[in-house]
């Protein structure tokens, strides 16, 4: 009998396989599924997948390619940013030093293991920014407090075991009171600290290095619709150092041809992308679902720039008592619904969350036009005013 994944029968892969059909308004998140990945993509990983190819010569050319769209000297395909994380920190670390590779992470003697981050760029992601570092087997060093960081606490925590500074660009950073990068740059490259940054979840594939990175950590697959992937550019000393840890902790971070294709493919895509006709689409998504919300006791809906200057915006619902609502009672009942619709709440405590349109398939906007106006025009539901409970329970109880 063949396997659900497997099935000829015209039945949708996720009805088949026993998954909801999610409409997905959060954005470009890992627990989603990321983003929807471009044709482009699709057919270079199944073109490739019956081939025999050497890596690291496929490697060479995704290197060609990252540097091309990115300004960098080089670059190379990784399981993911977060992956990607890890082994620019060893390499800051280890160097071509291949004994050294070798011995990480709990081997670092005769290494520098120290990592300057500022405290308010110490966020989770899935896991950590603290944790990423002691994965490679560094020492995170935090200067400044959660929510100023000046200069002399940056300058005053390098020292003679600095191995580099981690600067993160992500929208739950602190948004205030942190130092710029340039800033942060220009302390370390003064005593000669490589900088590595961390954006992942970034548009822009310029910027970071021209305003000083060293190295610079992408996702191959949010904004840019590729397979799931991170993208390492930067120095070429320090991205074939950061290869080189596919001989070490780098290991089972590695990625097989499919993949390296798949983002090269996207970022070939990336280059001729009709990126006005994108953000015209989402405009009027976020036009529809605002109008839908204009006039509700309670609901206030504002189009919002995203907060790490990408070029995208979103609608920002803020929900008072007058509602009837809290906003997690809100952001519940979507996702209730048949089909569930997945909305960025990650700050529903604070009474405030995100419709964000950039990962619609056609016709979806509507659907959440609809579902926000029926939620809002029917008698309110039992936990409408229910307040989010952090809580395990959930992912303790996997796989039953």
């Amino acid at each position: 009998m063949a396997s659900a994944i497997n099935d000829p029968s015209n039945v949708p892969i996720r009805e088949r396989l026993g998954l909801r059909p999610i409409i997905n308004v959060s954005g470009t998140m890992t627990a989603l599924g990321a983003s929807i990945m471009v044709p482009e993509a699709i057919r270079a990983m199944a073109e490739i997948a019956p081939e025999f190819v050497e890596i690291d010569d496929l490697q060479r050319r995704a290197s060609a390619t990252i540097a091309r769209l990115t300004g960098a000297e080089a670059g190379f395909v990784t399981a993911s940013a977060a992956g990607g994380i890890v082994m620019a920190v060893a390499a800051s670390m280890a160097g071509e030093k291949l004994l050294a590779i070798e011995g990480l992470p709990l081997d670092t003697s005769g290494l520098k293991t120290e990592v300057i981050v500022q405290l308010g760029h110490n966020v989770g992601y899935g896991n950590s920014i603290d944790q990423a570092i002691r994965l490679a087997g560094g020492r995170p060093v935090f200067a400044g407090s959660v929510s100023s960081t000046q200069p002399y606490q940056v300058a005053d925590a390098i020292t003679d075991a600095t191995a580099a500074g981690l600067y993160v660009v992500a929208h739950s950073t602190i948004s205030y009171g942190m130092l710029t990068l340039p800033e942060f740059a220009g302390i370390c490259h003064d005593r000669g600290v490589p900088v590595i940054v961390d954006a992942a979840s970034e548009y822009d594939f310029r910027r970071f290095l021209a305003e000083g990175a060293d190295l610079v950590i992408y996702s191959g697959h949010k904004f840019l619709g590729g397979p799931t992937s991170g993208i390492v550019a930067g120095r070429k000393d320090l991205v074939r150092a950061g290869y080189l840890q596919n001989r070490g902790v780098g290991r089972g971070m590695k990625v097989g041809k499919e993949t390296i294709a798949g983002v090269m493919a996207a970022l070939d895509a990336w280059e001729v992308r009709d990126h006005g006709r994108i953000r015209a689409g989402e405009q009027a998504a976020l036009e529809r679902w605002q109008a839908v919300l204009t006039g509700r006791d309670g609901i206030k809906a504002e189009i919002t720039p995203d907060p790490t200057d990408n070029p995208l915006d979103r609608l920002e619902i803020r929900v008072l008592p007058a509602s009837g609502f809290t906003a997690y009672g809100l952001v519940s009942s979507l996702a209730a619904g048949s089909p569930p619709i997945m909305v960025r709440g990650h700050q529903a405590e604070r009474g405030v969350f995100w419709l964000d349109p950039c990962n619609l398939h056609p016709g979806e906007a509507e659907v959440v036009a609809t579902r926000l106006a029926e939620i809002l025009n029917a008698p309110r539901p039992a936990n409408a005013m229910a307040v989010p409970v952090k809580s395990s329970a959930g992912i303790l109880k996997w796989p039953d």
